[in-house]
Parts: structure tokens; sequence; C-alpha cells
């Protein structure tokens, strides 16, 4: 049935991407955050989806952390299912993503229709400061931005270094890191065809504000929590770890 339901899955995923991207270019002349909201019941349908057919379901913690106003947040980032996921917690949200993916059909041309912030992950100094000023504009137009700060996708019971960018963005712009923690990674593996039924824990932590911070700081308390958040999580994937 697992392989049953993922097939069933990726043809809907197939059909209705496509299809979602060309209403885009439908309403192209729309204001910049209406073609963002437009894309939001296909979100919702996609989580519909998750959850009826592949039989995901979700436990969210921390929900009363969740701010009334623009903030940037640090989320682990493990599989698929946390770019629709966050969608949803943040209606109006700005991911920070690789101008790579333009290159994918369908899905990168979505990706340049929306307010999102790409950018060249080989371009060193400059990648930063692109983050920081399309970043900060996407927050003075009351987006939250979404920033997977390890990088890439990482498998559960793993951990990279958190880049700066985020941090240093959440400085100059004045607004605080929402950490994020979840196990979604491991129903829904990176690249890999088979989502296996079950719930993803997703926990979301208290404000960590820039004030009295240097970014280096900063980033080390986001990545702190969402660390220790991590192995009260899955404690299973870190039995082995050196504490």
């Amino acid at each position: 049935m697992i392989l049953l339901r993922s097939l069933l899955f990726t043809v809907f995923m197939v059909i209705s991407m496509p299809l979602t991207v060309l209403a885009l270019l439908l309403v192209f002349w729309l204001p910049t955050r209406s073609r963002r909201l437009f894309v939001i019941p296909w979100i919702r349908l996609v989580m519909w989806m998750v959850h009826h057919l592949l039989h995901i379901e979700q436990r969210l913690l921390g929900a009363e952390n969740i701010p009334a106003t623009p903030c940037v947040v640090f989320s682990k980032h493990q599989s698929t299912w946390e770019t629709f996921a966050l969608q949803l917690l943040f209606p109006l949200s700005s991911f920070v993503y690789k101008k790579e993916l333009h290159w994918l059909p369908f899905f990168g041309l979505g990706l340049m229709l929306v307010p999102f912030v790409g950018i060249d992950r080989g371009a060193g100094k400059a990648a930063l400061n692109q983050v920081a000023e399309r970043g900060k504009q996407r927050l003075d137009e009351g987006y939250t931005v979404i920033i997977f700060p390890e990088g890439t996708r990482v498998a559960p019971g793993e951990h990279r270094r958190y880049k700066i960018g985020g941090a240093h963005l959440a400085v100059r712009a004045g607004v605080p890191i929402i950490p994020i923690a979840h196990n979604a990674g491991e129903l829904w593996g990176r690249r890999k065809f088979l989502k296996h039924p079950g719930t993803v824990t997703i926990s979301i932590g208290p404000a960590i504000y820039p004030e009295g911070k240097t970014e280096a700081e900063l980033n080390a308390a986001a990545e702190n929590w969402i660390e220790t958040e991590m192995r009260r999580i899955s404690p299973h994937l870190y039995k082995h770890a050196i504490k």
C-alpha cells in the first residue's frame, strides 16, 4: 500500500504542479502579494493529499510562538514536506532558495513568479549580501523570510554547520529569529520515492531577538535551540551522539 500511495501522490504532483504554474502565468498581472497568496489553495490541497493519501499526520508544538509580525524563520530541512507545511504556518512567507532550482521544469518557473529570495550559493560574500538585501526587502513588504540555515537537506540525525546569512539578515532588519525543529525526514526521506505513514512532530521555539547579540551569537543561539530540540523529538537517532 505504501508503494501505491506514493505512486498516486507522485502522479498527483506531476499533474497538479504544471497546472498551478500555468494558472500563475495567466494571472501574472496580479500584484506580487496576490500571486503569492494565489498558490496557497494548491498548497492546502497538497497537504490534504499528504494527510489523506500518504497518511502522514502532523503534531504541532509551540504554535503560540508564531509571531503576528514578520520574522526570520530558521528550520531544519530534511525533506520536501516542510516546504509545503511551513507555507500553511506562515502563509505570507518568502523562502530563500538556490537559483539552480530555476532549471527544474515548471517548478523553477513557479519560483520566479512568486516573491521568493533566489541566491547564487557559489557567489560567496555576494550571496550573503543577496540574502540581506532581498530578504530585508521582503520583510519590509510584510513577508516572513524562511531560511534553511544548513543550506541543503540533511538526513535525520545529522547536523551541518549553520550558515550566517539568516542571522545577518535578522540583525540588519532588527527582527527576531523563530527556530523550528521537525522530523519529517523520517517519513519522507530526501530524494526517496516512498513516503511512509506516521506523524511528523514540528516544534516552534520562542523568538530569539537580535538585540545585544552579534550575528555569530544569534546564529549559535538558534542552532543550539534547534539541535537540542531535535534530540528531544528524535532521541533514537542521537543515542550514540557525543554529549
